[in-house]
């Protein structure tokens, strides 16, 4: 096994989560030397190879937690090594992934246009995997795999009690292009149709054919909370950034209104949806 194979990398602007990687590291060094292992030992007692020992202890890895499980058998830590897991889970996501799951499980209220792939919370694995290998310049195999877990973990927002209110609308042309296959393509169709189904959800589809759209500026996230504030995000304002302002706010939800005059019905999306994957 590669010694790159069980970690991911440390994003230098997350802060917080570079504490929590470097109290771990710091943990395991202390548990090590405690017991008297050198740092090569104990990376053949893993399994694993000494530069990869060497980064989690020196906080620029942050350990997998099959790293963490077999690290409290090697030095018979009794469990106070794998309980660390639950730290490292914080982390173990992009900074920015996790800040906009934290908000996905506060919502109420989700407004979701994406113009140039299926949406995240969307995608199959398959298909999200194509989008990641597809990146340039390419990610190391190791963040395709983060951000896969990432990409997972939001999804959790569909099993939420009680479920927030989700409306979706897809660019018809993201169903056409077969990325990563035709094959992925046909389970990314079948899933949107399992998802059209689901009463907390309206998914919609801008056909075409359409010759005005509201949406050219770039996509949308418009994301509503229990006590009446929101956060809205595009490209298209603020740089992209989070936006709590109201009138940004308004610009947002003025946009995402005139899209769904513009797009087909939920019914009538289904049956393009159903169309385009008998044609795949």
């Amino acid at each position: 096994m590669s010694a790159e194979e069980s970690g991911w990398e440390v994003d230098p602007d997350d802060e917080w989560g570079v504490a929590v990687v470097a109290t771990v590291g710091r943990q395991l060094r202390l548990r090590r030397e405690a017991v008297g292992m050198s740092a090569a030992d104990f990376g053949v007692a893993l399994g694993y190879g000494e530069d990869l020992v060497y980064k989690i202890e020196g906080g620029k890895r942050i350990p997998r937690p099959e790293y963490l499980d077999k690290a409290d058998e090697v030095l018979r830590a009794d469990g106070l090594l794998s309980a660390m897991k639950d730290d490292v889970a914080k982390v173990r996501y992009p900074k920015k992934v996790r800040e906009l799951a934290q908000l996905e499980a506060k919502a109420v209220e989700m407004q979701l246009y994406e113009p140039l792939n299926v949406h995240g919370l969307l995608q199959t694995p398959e298909y999200a995997r194509g989008l990641l290998m597809m990146r340039r310049p390419a990610y190391a195999q190791d963040e395709v795999e983060r951000y896969m877990a990432a990409r997972v973990a939001r999804k959790s927002v569909f099993d939420r009690e009680p479920s927030p209110e989700l409306s979706f609308v897809l660019e018809e042309w993201t169903l056409r292009r077969p990325l990563g296959g035709r094959a992925v393509l046909r389970r990314q169709l079948e899933h949107l149709l399992e998802v059209a189904q689901w009463r907390q959800v309206e998914l919609q589809v801008m056909p075409m054919r359409r010759e005005e759209h509201a949406g050219l500026a770039g996509g949308i996230e418009v994301l509503k909370f229990e006590d009446g504030t929101a956060v809205g995000r595009s490209p298209a304002v603020a740089g992209g950034r989070p936006v709590t302002d109201l009138r940004q706010l308004r610009i947002l939800e003025l946009r995402y209104g005139i899209i769904r005059t513009q797009v087909l019905t939920p019914g009538e999306s289904a049956a393009v949806i159903e169309k385009l994957l008998g044609e795949t």
